[in-house]
């Protein structure tokens, strides 16, 4: 009898041992995590990722992640038929695995957003977006991979900073409209128990909040304020990080499709036990996959965009430009004043002949551009208001004090009451709505078809050594 109990308590001891400390959680398991963070259309490096990746995966465990801002950018994709489709063909023939909304993922609207989710062979990820209204399918808030032995739980976050007073990304906020957003520092909290929920092993946030807001909240507010992450792979803020707050590890690899991010890790235990950290610059890697690079060729063979439209006499910055597009807007407008928001200008022109490409990458949007009668006073309003930069053409401004004076190009003083045309991309008026009419002549060319218009029609020259147009009231 007694031989009975006590195999019977052996028995039970053998069970409590197992309940408390299971053979599998003493297995140290490997897993290397690729990502990418805001290629906004660059497809060159594709096939060098699909090589590196390839090999890691003959080692061991990889999972190929994306934190956002797949498009606009590289008019190869912006303006293909399909918009952006060349990048989630590309990402599929990779191996993506999961990719987070990113607030330039809104850009081409509900219609096109639909078709290339759907599209899509990975998984898509944003916990602070509602799309139940409209065409677009609901991305996972979270979505848990399984690789080998592992289970890795990922959740997604998109900025939400695109408009004063509202929660929107930065996007067109016209194209966003059936959409419902919330700040991220209100969702997360939600998610707190989701890593013991799932039974994952590691829990990582795929942000696209930027690494370092302090009005609102970045991946460092992220890691301070919700620590209940193993990591968190950023993008939004275009930076090359690698540091650790809040005992939370914290990755960007800039941006651009220019490096790769490579986390190795070993994990016991659910936990991080050994991370190694590596931003690989894919201009100098020199391994590719023939059948990517073949398909990447192809998308490139578009011979329009290689067209000669103009001359840049000197290097250009992104900030020189600026002055170009605002005067090129008010001549092909026919207006009194034109406005560029500086954060539109997304490239410079390098000096020698000026292609379509070009063009496509400095204004790489395709806003609409409108008109309207405004009073110089309800032009200083919306300086005031903004708290934004912007390049003009047709006016003077000066900020005196608390003061804004507007005149004419022979120094007179315009009066608050005059009347003016005005020109803008209506990128302005849907996030400015408050300082712009209800109502505006809507023109036949948008942004980029009125920049080349002008180079065709007006001056083929670009020569801006200095810009002076540009205000911020302060």
């Amino acid at each position: 009898m007694r031989i009975r109990y006590f195999v019977f308590f052996f028995f039970l001891l053998s069970i409590a041992a197992c309940k408390s400390n299971p053979k599998e959680q003493q297995i140290t398991k490997n897993l290397s995590i690729f990502f990418i963070n805001d290629p906004h259309g660059q497809i060159e490096n594709f096939s060098k990722i699909k090589a590196i990746v390839d090999q890691e995966a003959l080692k061991t465990n990889v999972i190929l992640a994306c934190s956002g801002d797949l498009f606009s950018g590289n008019p190869i994709v912006d303006n293909y038929p399909e918009k952006g489709y060349p990048m989630i063909d590309l990402m599929n023939k990779v191996g993506f695995d999961i990719a987070a909304l990113g607030n330039h993922e809104f850009d081409y609207g509900e219609t096109v957003l639909k078709n290339r989710m759907e599209q899509a062979n990975f998984d898509w990820v944003c916990a602070n977006v509602n799309m139940t209204n409209s065409v677009v399918p609901e991305p996972y808030e979270y979505q848990t991979l399984s690789v080998g032995d592992l289970k890795i739980t990922f959740l997604g976050l998109v900025e939400t900073g695109g408009k004063a007073g509202d929660v929107i990304p930065s996007t067109h906020p016209w194209k966003v409209q059936n959409f419902i957003f919330e700040k991220a520092k209100d969702v997360v909290y939600k998610y707190a128990d989701i890593k013991a929920k799932e039974n994952a092993d590691l829990f990582v946030v795929l942000s696209h909040l930027g690494y370092d807001n302090g009005y609102s909240l970045g991946d460092i507010q992220l890691a301070e304020q919700f620590p209940y992450f193993d990591l968190i792979i950023g993008g939004h803020s275009h930076q090359k990080v690698n540091t650790t707050v809040n005992e939370i590890p914290i990755f960007q690899a800039g941006s651009y499709l220019n490096y790769l991010g490579k986390i190795e890790l070993t994990v016991k235990n659910k936990k991080i036990e050994t991370l190694n950290w590596d931003l690989i610059d894919l201009n100098a890697a020199v391994d590719y996959d023939a059948d990517i690079k073949a398909l990447i060729d192809e998308y490139n063979n578009l011979p329009y965009l290689k067209d000669v439209i103009g001359y840049s006499v000197i290097n250009h910055s992104s900030s020189q430009i600026g002055c170009f597009l605002a005067d090129a807007y008010r001549t092909q407008m026919h207006v009194d004043v034109s406005f560029q928001n500086s954060g539109g200008v997304r490239a410079g022109l390098n000096q020698g002949d000026i292609t379509r490409r070009e063009i496509f990458e400095i204004t790489p949007f395709n806003n609409g551009t409108i008109i309207y009668e405004m009073s110089v006073s309800a032009i200083k309003n919306f300086l005031k208001g903004s708290h934004a930069g912007f390049y003009y053409s047709g006016i003077q401004i000066e900020q005196q004090q608390n003061e804004i004076l507007i005149s004419d190009l022979s120094n007179r003083i315009l009066p608050d009451q005059s009347i003016l045309s005005v020109g803008v991309i209506d990128y302005l008026p849907a996030v400015y709505d408050q300082y712009f009419p209800s109502t505006g002549n809507i023109q036949a060319q948008n942004d980029v078809e009125t920049i080349i218009s002008y180079l065709v029609e007006v001056d083929n020259q670009v020569n801006y050594p200095s810009c002076t147009h540009y205000f911020r009231y302060q």
